[in-house]
């Protein structure tokens, strides 16, 4: 019987995440085909606040593969961009990306998608001040060096794709053959590269909310005492997130399991923070910058998301808008039809479009090509 509502709870996730994932994707293809990257190396060479803003802002704009966002860091890196502003931009990639911000709202609600947006603005922040004064010469010579070796980690076709047009009015670019078929490419290829994420999130949720029993979270997370559990919250975010294996969107719903669970709010958005630390992820900084580098990537991020972590708990409890319900979408198991039921259908016809559109110009030998 668990393992059917197992499946239960695995489908009705899906059901509540698929339309704002659709509606995500789009968005970030649309602006991926529409925004050039050849210029972004350029753009990000100086550790100055307009050069670090415009990572941020790239960033956003880009796809949210964990993967893909490390890939192409390295890639702009190499070509000129600061070692601050690449990591940056992996910041706000995975941080500060529409359909990423979609999911939260639709799934943990408004507070959840405000904390993520205000939260990755304020590990730039850190990050940025960080840097400033424990960043030596030497790693970014180490790191500059490791770079250039070229080794691969994972998703690099995708990283370094460009279909991007470069002239004519928004609209012209957007619904001319060839804004079609960038958006279409982008869409498809952001979709291949975290669908097993977002599966491997799902069922690990799912697995969780039905076998871990709720007195195990409670005494994890020191639900008994208010000011333990805000202490322990950020702390452990990161770190339960770096054994998940689960990147992404994908730690959405983990996330919901471990609020539903009792953990602080600062810590479960401190869990989400942290998908650029998995295991597999620090494996790929080793190979990218070497392993001085890679070990201070991870103590430098560690520590901006837990000051995060901190921080938006501080300042929500201050506007007193901390959310204090627990049961999430995850305990419900039922449809209708209702607005979740017409968008997904809505968002269905245009993943269906997207798809034949991909297959019909050249897709499949650029999926050929990702790694």
């Amino acid at each position: 019987m668990q393992v059917i509502t197992v499946f239960q709870t695995f489908f009705y996730m899906l059901w509540e995440i698929f339309w704002p994932l659709t509606l995500g994707f789009l968005l970030s293809a649309v602006i991926q085909a529409l925004v050039s990257h050849k210029s972004m190396a350029s753009l990000m060479g100086e550790d100055s606040p307009k050069c670090m803003t415009i990572a941020t802002l790239f960033g956003a704009a880009s796809s949210s593969c964990s993967y893909a966002a490390v890939s192409l860091a390295r890639s702009v890196f190499r070509k000129g961009a600061s070692f601050t502003n690449a990591m940056i931009f992996e910041i706000a990639s995975t941080n500060l990306v529409l359909e990423l911000l979609l999911i939260l709202l639709v799934l943990l609600g408004w507070q959840f998608a405000l904390a993520e947006l205000a939260g990755g603005i304020i590990m730039v922040l850190i990050l940025s001040i960080i840097f400033k004064f424990t960043l030596s010469k030497n790693l970014v010579d180490l790191a500059k060096i490791q770079a250039e070796k070229g080794l691969l980690g994972k998703m690099e076709g995708h990283a370094n794709m460009d279909m991007s047009l470069t002239e004519g009015s928004f609209f012209s670019k957007l619904f001319s053959k060839q804004g079609l078929t960038a958006v279409s490419h982008y869409f498809v290829m952001d979709v291949y590269s975290v669908w097993m994420d977002i599966a491997l999130g799902l069922v690990i949720a799912s697995i969780l909310a039905v076998f871990v029993p709720h007195s195990f979270w409670q005494a994890f997370f020191l639900t008994s005492n208010p000011q333990a559990a805000f202490i322990e919250g950020p702390l452990v975010g990161p770190i339960v997130a770096i054994f998940s294996f689960v990147c992404s969107v994908g730690n959405i719903p983990l996330a919901a399991v471990l609020w539903n669970g009792g953990i602080s709010f600062g810590g479960a958005v401190s869990f989400i923070f942290a998908d650029l630390l998995i295991l597999p992820i620090l494996n790929i900084y080793r190979k990218y910058y070497g392993p001085k580098v890679m070990a201070y990537i991870l103590l430098v991020f560690y520590a901006a998301m837990v000051l995060a972590g901190y921080a938006i708990e501080i300042i929500f409890t201050i506007f007193n808008i901390v959310p204090v319900q627990r049961a999430v979408f995850v305990a419900r198991y039922s449809l209708s039809l209702n607005y979740t039921a017409v968008l997904d259908a809505t968002f269905l016809v245009v993943a269906i479009f997207m798809l034949v559109r991909f297959f019909k110009t050249g897709g499949p030998m650029m999926l050929s090509m990702m790694k």
